[in-house]
């Protein structure tokens, strides 16, 4: 009787590329790309602008369907799903910090870290109340009713942080999470993201940022659209 099982990865590609056309020519954003992902870890991919790592992200948040290959999260082939099936994929499992915040101007801090559950049938008393420990998670519950455009660079990131996480997702990922922030601050954003994954959030960044790298236990290096290591 064969007993070996095989290993469980929380994510695991296998084979993915995407292809863009681009006038009369193919151009492959990701030419073929095999890792995994185990529960837990803090991932950072690593490439210069081009290279496919954001490409890849998007990928892997159910967001950029594939060419080819097949993108599994707990075992789940999330592009099988339905598009409505992959948003409730995304609301339960991913939390999505974006390169430029996105944050919705007229709205306040808190009402911005609501909105990942604007369409989860929480009450919105309970969806205060998890908002709230988002913010004070990230440091910011002094400032729940203050506009975006009232809080420095820093404090925006932490907002985004916290409406990432509102829905206690297993997966966090960030699209060059300190890309626009001085060292310091980008230091002090970091160090959160490190806390949140010490807590047992599996994080997977994009960065072309060693210094960033150094906060990730295994780093995936982009080139071409393929992995060279990781």
């Amino acid at each position: 009787m064969n007993t070996t099982t095989q290993a469980h990865h929380l994510i695991e590609l296998k084979g993915v590329g995407k292809d863009y056309q681009d006038g009369g020519q193919v151009v492959s954003a990701i030419r073929e790309m095999h890792f995994c992902v185990d529960d837990g870890e803090f991932i950072a991919i690593m490439g210069q602008s081009g290279s496919g790592k954001s490409t890849l992200l998007s990928l892997l948040g159910g967001l950029n369907h594939p060419s080819r290959g097949q993108a599994l999260v707990d075992s789940l082939d999330i592009y099988a799903l339905s598009s409505e099936q992959r948003a409730d994929f995304r609301s339960e499992y991913i939390g999505i910090i974006f390169q430029s915040f996105q944050l919705i101007p007229y709205l306040t801090v808190l009402e911005n870290v609501k909105l990942p559950m604007a369409i989860t049938g929480i009450s919105d008393r309970e969806q205060d109340g998890m908002a709230m420990a988002a913010l004070e998670k990230v440091g910011l519950g002094a400032k729940s009713g203050r506009l975006p455009d009232q809080l420095s660079g820093g404090e925006q990131e932490r907002v985004a942080i916290a409406r990432a996480i509102v829905n206690r997702p297993p997966i966090l990922l960030a699209d060059e999470p300190t890309g626009s922030l001085d060292s310091a601050t980008a230091e002090e954003i970091m160090t959160l993201l490190k806390e949140l994954n010490r807590e047992g959030l599996t994080v997977i960044m994009v960065t072309h940022n060693p210094e960033a790298c150094a906060y990730a236990d295994r780093v995936i290096t982009v080139k071409d659209g393929v992995c060279l290591a990781g």
